[in-house]
Parts: structure tokens; sequence; C-alpha cells
């Protein structure tokens, strides 16, 4: 990991259990890591906008609640690159663990009729969060976040890879996509993590632009941000598919996917 400070900055000395290898301070003296705090916009603007579609359609809350989630975890993690504070770490990691909450409850009641709640699962997700924060704030272990967090993404991807294979195998394509994009930014969160000392001096050498490229953990946060969303759009299509609902999947400017959906037709 980089060291504890390479410039002096605005918020001072990090007080975070942990940090990154990108230079602080180095583009902004108010932006302790540039290039890891800009790059949480995909976590922001894109969820921000799924959620009006998803008003709009008026669909089901938990879909908002999923999207908000996304958004939430962006804002976190630009608190937190932003300043590097202990207090703006736990605003990033605690709701990557809500979120995930989220997620997994939406992904696994795709199958169920509309307006009911599953509270037996809905009071195990809130304690397996409720557990993990109070454990995380006393132990203050990144690994242990890290470990708890994972565990989420995997019970995710298992049922993703159910629905896909088993259910609707037409949306196979759309799930892996999802599933390859996380696992390309979970690679590069490890290369930036183990290389770090190497990336730097590369830089060193580099135009800054050019190097900006190689600030890995933002690249983790550019596809791990992509790939939580086109979550997203997998479980909403199953779930609008299972209510015969009439999803489609469009791109805004040719580029960026959202999801349309057209009420069931009338008999």
């Amino acid at each position: 990991m980089a060291p504890a400070a390479d410039r002096e900055g605005y918020w001072g000395l990090p007080t975070s259990t942990l940090e990154w290898c990108e230079e602080n301070y180095a583009v902004s003296y108010y932006i302790a890591e540039f290039w890891n705090t800009v790059s949480n916009l995909i976590f922001i603007l894109p969820p921000i906008y799924g959620a009006i579609q998803t008003y709009k359609d008026g669909l089901e809350k938990r879909y908002l609640a999923a999207y908000f989630c996304l958004a939430a975890v962006g804002l976190g993690s630009w608190c937190f690159h932003m300043t590097l504070k202990y207090e703006m770490q736990l605003l990033d990691e605690l709701p990557m663990i809500y979120s995930c909450c989220v997620f997994v409850y939406c992904l696994y009641e795709c199958f169920k009729y509309k307006n009911t709640v599953n509270y037996p699962l809905l009071f195990l997700l809130i304690t397996y969060s409720f557990v993990v924060s109070i454990v995380y704030l006393n132990l203050k272990e990144p690994v242990f976040h890290q470990v708890m967090y994972g565990t989420l993404v995997s019970i995710i991807v298992l049922r993703s890879v159910y629905i896909v294979l088993w259910v609707y195998p037409w949306l196979r394509g759309l799930g892996y996509t999802s599933l390859t994009v996380f696992l390309m930014g979970f690679f590069l969160w490890n290369v930036d993590n183990i290389f770090c000392d190497k990336l730097r001096a590369l830089r060193e050498k580099m135009p800054p632009v050019v190097g900006a490229v190689t600030q890995f953990h933002a690249w983790w946060h550019i596809l791990t941000g992509l790939g939580s969303y086109l979550h997203i759009l997998l479980s909403l299509y199953t779930r609008t598919l299972f209510l015969k609902h009439r999803p489609k999947v469009k791109f805004v400017f040719g580029i960026w996917p959202v999801l349309l959906v057209e009420p069931p037709k009338k008999l």
C-alpha cells in the first residue's frame, strides 16, 4: 500500500485504516486521491438515472432502493478517497454491505407475486448488516469487511448463474457481462495492491495523463460500478419478465444500457 502521506493537502494526514496506490494530493490540493475519487461518478450518475426511470415505470420500490444504495456507495467512496479519513472510509465500506443485502433480496424475490414481503429473508439480511457493522466498528480489520462483502457477492453470483442457466437462458449475455466486468475490476484491484511500487515507479516516467491510465483502483471503481449497475438491470429484467411486463434494454447515445419497461398487454 501507499505511504501514509505523499504530499500535504487540505484534509491533513490520513486516518483511514486503508490507503491505495494513487499518490496523495498529486493532482489537487483539495482531493487526496484524485482519480480514485472522480472515478466514482459511474457509481452515482447512472444509478440516479436508473432510479428515475424505475419510478416513472411504476416498478417496485425495492429496485429504487437498489439504485439509490449503489449511488450511496459511490458518494461514500468519493468522500473516502477525497479525504482519506476513517469516518469517510466507513461511509464507503458499510454501504457496500447494505447495498449487497438489497441486491440479494431483490434477486431472491424475483419469482414472487407482486406486493409480497419475505419477512424471514428481510430479517436475516438486516441482522447480517447489523452484526457486520458492529463487529467491523469494533474490530477495524479491513480483511473482515472484505470477507463479509465477498460472501454476499458470492451469493448474488450463484443466484444469477442459476437464473441465466435454468430460468431465462436468453439473459446469459447480460448476466455474464455483468460478472465478467466485475471480475476484471477485482483483478485490477489486486494488481494495484500487489504491484504498487512498480506502478508508482512507472508513473514517474510517464506524462501525468498517461500515468492516470495505470490508476487501477480507479479502474476497479469503473468496472465494478458498471458490473453492479448491469446486475441491477439483470435483476429488474428477470423480475419484470416474471410479472409479464415487456422489458427492453436500450442504449443511451448508443453507449450506456438502460432498461425500459412496458406494462403487460391487455387482453
